[in-house]
């Protein structure tokens, strides 16, 4: 991880059901260092005051990954919603700890499997809850 980390803002409602879900049985045997790292270093809101341009929970970004221009829509959900579907990915995967709080505009490097580590960078958020008014999903 670099030092030029951006910062990420988290509403109350994902940090506490995320919380929650660290907590649970199907969090156990997977690393979840780097998810609860980047909890640690959140700034919590409510959601009625996050800014429309942030991941968070259930949204829907398009990001590229820089390695090789290619460009992916992905909607960040808990693992139950996680159908293994391409379009999904679970906030207890790497890259899912990596885009929850991002902004659009901002970039993170992101150890991938295989040792290497790619950077991401955020294009634009199609669908965020919190700005369709679904403050109590």
């Amino acid at each position: 991880m670099t030092s030029s980390q951006p910062t990420l803002l988290i509403s109350r409602l994902d940090s506490d059901r995320i919380e929650a879900l660290l907590e649970q049985p199907v969090a156990q045997g997977i690393d979840t260092s780097a998810l609860e790292a980047e909890l640690a270093r959140a700034e919590i809101v409510e959601p009625a005051q996050m800014p429309a341009d942030v991941i968070t929970m259930n949204s829907t970004a398009r990001f590229r990954d820089e390695s090789n221009g290619d460009e992916r829509e992905l909607t960040l959900v808990y693992p139950k919603d996680a159908d293994g579907s391409a379009d999904k990915v679970s906030i207890l995967a790497p890259v899912g700890s990596a885009l929850l709080g991002l902004r659009v505009g901002d970039a993170i490097e992101w150890p991938v499997p295989g040792g290497r580590t790619i950077k991401l960078h955020v294009l634009s958020i199609r669908y965020q809850p919190e700005a369709a008014g679904e403050l109590h999903r």
